[in-house]
């Protein structure tokens, strides 16, 4: 029976190798944004080197991308000829790239053998797999079988070599037909409504089915001269949408991408109609994130938009509760009373206030009930 040989991959493994070299890279964040973050991972891996970008706001998927195409590491990639694809056409090349059958070396004898380890895993999969969560952290060999012990979200997991190759490319499919289905119809304003009922009845997920292709080709769009020029009630209406979006996404667990979609909005809104409601739901949002100081000025700006003060009040005195600003609470408590909301709802707050004031609350109470006599 044969002996089974245990490999470490510490010396092969890229987790975070994407984001670092982003950090060398000024037009990063604008790359991603115009082709897409996997797409860009996915042209560093197969080289294809971006040359240029022409971009097309109305339509971005007629955006041009000019690349030289190369192994990564090749010479002669400097003195080739630039091509010139579409976006799309760009992509589809990357994904069919990536797909293409890649037969795995046999493993190395030795532990040290790195280059052998990075042959018979697939280097390819080695820079796709921290891209979707895999950390590689060990190697199994028995025999004609390899096995791979990995960390997925915390957890361990187990994949025969060839099995976490094949969910892999599942992964790059799924990331083109992401691609396609949103750049069909990206940006539809019909479907605010049908998200405001969805987020309405509970269905946060349907919400993100509608909207989720919105943030990035609306993030570039505003900053073209039509994205500035863009009629009012066209701005309001893609404000809403985002403000729906950005809240689904917290509900969802995804704080921090629903904080940049609502800030995404906020631009949009201006001081417009719905700039209130995209102030109390990004100061909602820092709230479920407990980021108590930072949600209490989007909150004060909703109320001074004119946001709904039975919503925003009580808010916003759970934000001075947790900063430990009793007063401000207490006048929060104040005016959320004045304005029709429940004694119940404001229990937990008026608690920490009474138990936090004391004496100098029941003093201050009996001067104004003098005063008032």
């Amino acid at each position: 029976m044969a002996k089974e040989r245990v490999f470490s991959l510490d010396a092969v493994r890229t987790d975070g190798w994407f984001e670092r070299i982003g950090e060398g890279i000024g037009s990063f964040q604008a790359l991603c944004d115009i082709v897409g973050e996997a797409f860009f991972a996915f042209s560093m891996i197969t080289g294809a080197r971006i040359t240029a970008l022409t971009v097309d706001r109305r339509n971005p998927d007629n955006t041009l991308v000019d690349f030289v195409a190369g192994a990564p590491g090749d010479d002669e990639v400097e003195g080739a000829e630039p091509q010139r694809l579409t976006l799309v056409d760009f992509r589809q090349r990357l994904v069919a790239a990536l797909l293409t059958d890649d037969a795995s070396l046999p493993a190395p004898a030795k532990e040290t053998d790195v280059e052998g380890l990075q042959q018979h895993i697939g280097v390819r999969y080695l820079l796709l797999a921290p891209l979707y969560g895999y950390s590689l952290r060990k190697l199994a060999v028995k025999g004609a079988t390899s096995e791979l012990l990995l960390l997925r979200d915390g957890e361990e997991e187990r994949y025969e070599l060839n099995e976490l190759r094949i969910r892999i490319r599942a992964h790059v499919r799924e990331e083109l037909d992401r691609a396609s289905a949103g750049n069909r119809s990206a940006i539809d304003l019909t479907k605010v409504g049908e998200a405001e009922l969805a987020a309405e009845s509970g269905d946060h997920t349907r919400v993100l089915q509608l909207l989720a292709q919105w943030p990035a080709p609306l993030a570039i769009f505003l900053r073209t001269p039509e994205g500035q020029l863009l009629a009012p009630e066209a701005r309001s209406l893609i404000a809403k949408g985002l403000g729906l979006l950005g809240s689904a996404c917290v509900e969802l667990g995804e704080a921090q991408q629903g904080e940049e979609v609502l800030r995404l909005g906020i631009q949009y809104a201006q001081d417009g109609p719905v700039a209130s409601d995209l102030f109390r739901r990004l100061g909602h949002a820092l709230l479920v994130t407990e980021r108590y100081g930072e949600a209490i000025g989007p909150l004060r700006r909703a109320i001074s938009l004119g946001a709904s003060p039975k919503v925003v009040w009580p808010l916003l005195a759970k934000a001075f509760v947790k900063r430990e600003r009793y007063l401000a609470a207490l006048t929060c408590v104040r005016e959320a009373r004045s304005a029709g909301v429940e004694e119940p709802e404001l229990v937990p707050e008026m608690q920490r206030i009474e138990e936090s004031l004391g004496s100098s609350l029941t003093t201050w109470r009996g001067l104004v009930l003098t005063a008032k006599a």
